[in-house]
């Protein structure tokens, strides 16, 4: 990470680590220090980091800054793995598998956040989705080295967590009852 515009962090920062929105407590030079709480370690797979391992690393996003991909929390919504790995041209096509509660909010051509990689789904089943991985991304990030088994931070897309909250059944909820009294169904 020496590579990185240290010089532009400042105390207080937050920084995604493999998809984990993280506060820097302390700046060192070329890293940072960081406190992360035990529901952290419980949903992500930063308990599985050892000294030195790669990981991926992306400043929080700035008003005016191109979104150059979806909209990315760093709340990581749970612990994925990679079922299946395989080349296709220059890219490699993975799947990977969540847990039956975060299936709900995938779907065929919208966007996850793997490891703090935002991407495009390309097919959905079950709890099981695939991606294609462009040789710039496998390059770029740490997805070069997933194999089957691989365990992952997924973050299921913001907006769909959003939509399923307003079509829930509460009291003023977004209904399809609503959406036709007002001609939008």
């Amino acid at each position: 990470a020496a590579d990185l515009p240290w010089s532009e962090y400042a105390l207080g920062d937050s920084i995604s680590v493999n998809g984990v929105c993280l506060t820097a407590v302390r700046l060192l030079d070329g890293g940072f220090d960081t406190d992360v709480s035990v529901e952290t370690l419980d949903v992500t797979t930063l308990k599985q980091l050892a000294v030195g391992d790669t990981v991926n690393l992306e400043p929080a996003l700035r008003v005016g800054d191109a979104l150059g991909g979806h909209l990315v929390s760093g709340h990581v919504d749970g612990i994925g793995k990679v079922t299946a790995r395989g080349d296709d041209a220059r890219s490699i096509r993975m799947r990977f598998e969540v847990p039956d509660e975060l299936s709900r909010y995938i779907a065929k051509k919208g966007s996850i956040c793997v490891d703090g990689v935002s991407l495009t789904i390309n097919e959905v089943s079950g709890n099981t989705f695939g991606l294609n991985i462009i040789p710039h991304t496998a390059e770029m990030t740490t997805m070069g080295g997933y194999e089957v088994g691989t365990a992952v931070n997924i973050e299921d897309d913001l907006l769909a967590r959003y939509i399923e909250r307003m079509l829930g059944g509460e009291a003023g909820a977004l209904s399809i009852d609503f959406l036709r009294e007002h001609g939008y169904a």
